[in-house]
């Protein structure tokens, strides 16, 4: 038999990688003759970099830039091994898991260092670039990646913002760019950028609102200096409006689109061909919810696993009941990783074992079907 592991990260405990290593081992400890694959994932978040390198197509590079909040950082992207192509991650620069809680700051963190880091992409003659924009610790609708990038912004006593984008990077016309998004928000209002993101980045209510007002203020000027309105633009809210501001400058660009995190992804991995001719994948996140079903991981490998008719699997360190109807249609199977409930501290503190034991467990189910 031959069996694919292409799990997510669990976030904030495992890597994708460690996931579909651990996933691997349960497994061959029961079916050691069968022939293992592994292909983890990402959904353009975090991890997203890691998932792609493992494909072993692309070397890492470094940029010196600066955090969320202005200081010194070294962040990472990649490049092809053929010279053409790069895959930056915004969270590498400018990225939640790069504050202490005590330093999430929603209206002073910035998206600058990926700005340099696409500069420094720029200077090495990179003209095919990926953009994954998942785990922002920003809200600032992308003016610092636009600041980065030769833009310049007035803050008016008014309240007004001025932007002008004449000295907006000339390189950019010649660069396609794709941006990696798992999300629909609009920038404003009750479903975007502020109120459903801002409090994981620090926000009270007082300051959702407050957010709210100052990205709208930001719209209102990048608007006028470029002519398009792209708030309602599915996605536009994404990693703080980020999505929003890189849409608002898409005619300075050769092509600029947004595109589904986890069909990027599976794009780059080449997880297609992986599945040809494959028996079973074992897919899987850190929750299987009512998130899912939007362009999460798990959905996106289910859906390529019924196009192939091959059996899949979904594992989760947690699993609620809307997460399993959103996969059950495509004949997946949903697996808890904990064969009884645990509390989430415990979940997160236990390493690889649990996951191993999973996938033993899965495996042992196969085997009485033999």
């Amino acid at each position: 038999m031959r069996v694919v592991m292409a799990p997510d990260s669990f976030k904030g405990s495992l890597t994708s990688v460690e996931v579909a290593r651990a996933l691997a081992d349960g497994w061959r400890q029961v079916r050691p003759d069968d022939e293992i694959a592994l292909a983890p994932l990402a959904d353009g978040g975090e991890g997203t970099l890691e998932a792609i390198a493992a494909t072993g197509a692309w070397a890492w590079q470094t940029a010196d830039v600066t955090d969320p909040i202005g200081r010194p950082v070294t962040a990472r992207w990649l490049r092809s091994l053929d010279g053409d192509r790069a895959v930056v991650e915004l969270a590498s620069a400018s990225g939640l898991s790069r504050l202490t809680t005590d330093e999430r700051d929603p209206f002073g963190a910035s998206t600058r260092g990926t700005g340099e880091v696409l500069v420094a992409v720029l200077g090495a003659g990179i003209r095919h670039i990926v953009l994954g924009i998942g785990g922002s610790a920003t809200s600032d609708g992308g003016r610092g990646i636009l600041e980065a990038l030769g833009a310049r912004v007035d803050d008016r006593a008014d309240g007004t913002v001025a932007v002008s984008l004449d000295g907006l990077d000339a390189r950019l016309r010649v660069v396609e760019l794709r941006i990696a998004c798992d999300v629909t928000n609009p920038l404003l209002g009750e479903r975007g950028a502020a109120a459903t993101y801002g409090p994981q980045k620090g926000a009270d209510p007082a300051a959702v609102a407050g957010l709210d007002r100052r990205l709208a203020r930001w719209a209102d000027g990048l608007d006028a200096a470029t002519g398009r309105n792209e708030r309602e633009t599915p996605g536009a809210g994404a990693a703080g409006g980020t999505a929003y501001g890189m849409l608002s400058v898409r005619a300075w660009f050769r092509a600029l689109e947004l595109v589904p995190g986890i069909d990027l992804v599976v794009e780059e991995t080449g997880l297609v061909d992986r599945l040809a001719g494959a028996d079973f994948v074992i897919t899987g996140e850190g929750r299987i919810d009512a998130q899912t079903a939007f362009g999460k991981t798990a959905m996106g490998v289910a859906r390529l696993a019924e196009g192939v008719g091959v059996r899949c699997v979904a594992v989760g360190g947690g699993v609620e009941p809307e997460g399993i109807a959103a996969l059950e249609p495509l004949g997946v199977t949903v697996v808890p990783v904990w064969e009884r409930p645990v509390p989430l501290e415990v979940a997160m503190a236990a390493g690889i074992a649990p996951l191993v034991a999973c996938a033993g467990r899965i495996a042992a189910g196969l085997s009485h079907l033999d």
